[in-house]
């Protein structure tokens, strides 16, 4: 079915669904950037949960995160990771979570809400949810069991486990889909060898990771690229190959190509055993750059990437693209001619730690929009 709504008109639907008349659920900002939400629960109390917008939505997924530690919000924002499609995407995820909010607090869901029901397909966004979550529980049920036996974790693995996932799998090519094959290979060899590295929870998502990345539109169409450094899923080197073609650094990519051959940024990210509880750590490895919030070393300056602002349920494709969006608003140039050595993991971390200290004590400044 075709999608006719653009991302303004679902912006101001949004606002006029939940306005200023609604106590419970309301819209407290809207731009084509952020959204914010005021949710009051059953005691009361306010919660404040955020939409940050990519520039390349709906090819990438809104990133939604709050600052509270509240279960019911925590858990509402997570789900939102398995809403899937473009079409109305931020309605449909507004939707879910506004339902399951209401839910768990046990309160009425505001009349806005049908507002959105208007808008969307016949189908219940919230059934389709169910659906996936109630597949993810099976196979969690499923994995949990296995690790007892390893042997037989690892052969059942081999076996397409539904018929949903081998139609999933059609949208990854022969090539990444052999990649997928010997990871779980290597996975197998190194458990069994007791040799794993990494834990179960962040190898699982990772792996989901990576399948939806190959899965993705911006990925086919080149936009960026993802090889896995020597077949670890903890280790990635992203390849930036297309930014906005309005800025001065698609102009300096071209020009790089010209003179080195080269048409990308590479970008490293390294992940820990607690991933997705913790970001990734990611550097630019070439070309030096200047501008684009790039520090010395490579490291970025992105409070998304710090613990304070992080949350576990960004998906590692927007986090790729809101990179992608920060060096442009940034003004980021290739600095030609530069020396290579100019950039470490070392003076990376180094540089990154400082950034996190001074904004720890000073907070985090964002630019007026005029700016970038």
């Amino acid at each position: 079915m075709a999608c006719f709504t653009s991302l303004k008109q679902e912006l101001k639907l949004l606002e006029a669904a939940f306005n200023d008349d609604d106590s419970r659920f309301r819209v407290v900002t809207a731009s084509v950037d952020e959204l914010i939400f005021r949710f009051i629960g059953s005691n009361g109390e306010e919660f404040l949960i955020h939409c940050n917008i990519t520039e390349s939505y709906p090819s990438s997924a809104p990133m939604w995160f709050s600052e509270s530690e509240d279960p019911v919000v925590s858990t509402s924002i997570e789900q939102l990771t398995d809403i899937g499609g473009s079409c109305q995407l931020l309605l449909k995820m507004t939707k879910h979570l506004v339902t399951n909010l209401c839910n768990f607090h046990n309160v009425p869901v505001p009349a806005g809400l049908s507002k959105l029901d208007e808008a969307l397909p016949q189908r219940s966004v919230c059934e389709d949810i169910e659906m996936e979550l109630d597949e993810d529980e099976e196979e969690e049920e499923e994995e949990q069991q296995d690790m007892e036996d390893c042997l037989d974790h690892y052969e059942m693995e081999e076996e397409p486990s539904n018929s949903s996932a081998e139609s999933k799998d059609e949208d990854i090519d022969s090539r990444n889909m052999e990649i997928l094959e010997r990871i779980k290979m290597n996975q197998r060899k190194d458990y069994l060898k007791g040799a794993v590295s990494g834990s179960v929870q962040a190898t699982d998502r990772l792996m989901k990771e990576l399948r939806d990345v190959y899965r993705s539109d911006s990925f086919k169409k080149g936009v960026y690229t993802v090889d896995l450094v020597n077949d670890s899923l903890y280790d990635w080197n992203v390849k930036l190959k297309i930014v906005d073609p309005d800025s001065a650094l698609s102009s300096d990519l071209n020009t790089l190509k010209e003179k080195e051959g080269k048409d990308h940024i590479l970008l490293n990210m390294t992940f820990r055993e607690n991933f997705p509880y913790e970001p990734p750590f990611v550097r630019v490895v070439f070309p030096v750059v200047t501008g684009g919030y790039v520090l010395g070393g490579g490291a970025i300056c992105m409070e998304l990437l710090t613990k304070q602002g992080w949350s576990s349920a960004y998906t590692i494709e927007a986090v790729i693209m809101q990179i992608s969006a920060t060096l442009v608003k940034g003004k980021a140039r290739i600095q030609f001619g530069a020396p290579k050595s100019q950039y470490s993991l070392a003076r990376a971390q180094q540089s990154f730690k400082s950034l996190v200290q001074i904004h720890e004590k000073n907070g985090w400044f964002t630019p007026p929009k005029e700016d970038g």
